[in-house]
């Protein structure tokens, strides 16, 4: 039996990258999930790969609406979650901060920082109405725990998604509702090339990966140990942690 199982899970942005991987350990150790993202085709590629127990819905974060639509989607296909990974997340090309114009400074907090309110909204009167607790992880970074340059303005979201992250769990405590915060270095993921801020070559990733102790980028694998230890109940007394999964980048 897996780690998981009879648990039911919400990840967003799980179409690709971390969320990606999140998701396949989540099935294979038992747990129904909601396949969450922007990109209706990578959510029903990743589900169809997944199986019977994997649901895509096409969801931006950024909308009240469409999030409501998609926990309620969760709610009459598995039931309740009890597992809500906010994944989901965008950066702005390493730049100057000055360069960063508003609208790309407003889908960054939107994206990685007002989601988590949507969510938040949907999800926790059906966990307190249930009355069995639920775990939350929110996805931070690196970035606000030990910021890179040119990054300022991302680095201020996951700075307050780290932050926002132990509040919840100080509030929620009450409901059994843990919430932690899951850190992660750079990743060769879709957003790689904008957190370095030149192109994605071997000799330029070298620069990045020389930064962390461990010697490589942080892997989809990585992130998805991490989710599925802090979502079992062997983490039951476990909350408000801002956990690196860095290598040893932050150390």
């Amino acid at each position: 039996m897996g780690q998981l199982q009879g648990k039911v899970a919400i990840i967003t942005g799980a179409g690709s990258g971390f969320g990606e991987g999140m998701a396949a350990a989540y099935v294979r150790e038992g747990a129904k999930i909601i396949i969450a993202d922007l990109n209706a085709e990578a959510g029903e590629r990743v589900a169809k790969a997944l199986g019977a127990n994997a649901k895509a819905v096409a969801c931006d974060v950024a909308n009240a609406d469409s999030v409501n639509a998609m926990v309620k989607a969760c709610v009459d296909t598995f039931g309740v979650p009890d597992i809500v990974i906010n994944n989901a997340g965008t950066t702005h090309k390493n730049q100057p901060m000055l360069n960063v114009d508003e609208k790309t400074f407003d889908r960054v907090f939107n994206v990685n920082v007002k989601s988590i309110y949507f969510m938040t909204h949907a999800v926790l009167p059906l966990m307190r109405e249930r009355g069995k607790g639920g775990v939350i992880l929110n996805v931070g970074s690196t970035a606000g725990i030990r910021p890179r340059p040119g990054l300022s303005w991302y680095n201020a979201s996951k700075g307050a998604v780290n932050l926002l992250s132990k509040s919840m769990a100080v509030e929620l405590a009450p409901d059994r509702i843990r919430v932690n915060a899951l850190c992660p270095v750079m990743g060769a993921t879709g957003l790689l090339s904008d957190f370095m801020g030149v192109p994605d070559t071997p000799e330029n990733r070298a620069k990045f990966v020389s930064t962390i102790p461990l010697g490589r980028f942080c892997d989809p694998k990585d992130m998805a140990a991490a989710a599925v230890f802090l979502g079992t109940d062997a983490a039951e007394f476990l909350t408000g942690l801002e956990m690196p999964v860095d290598g040893g980048r932050t150390i």
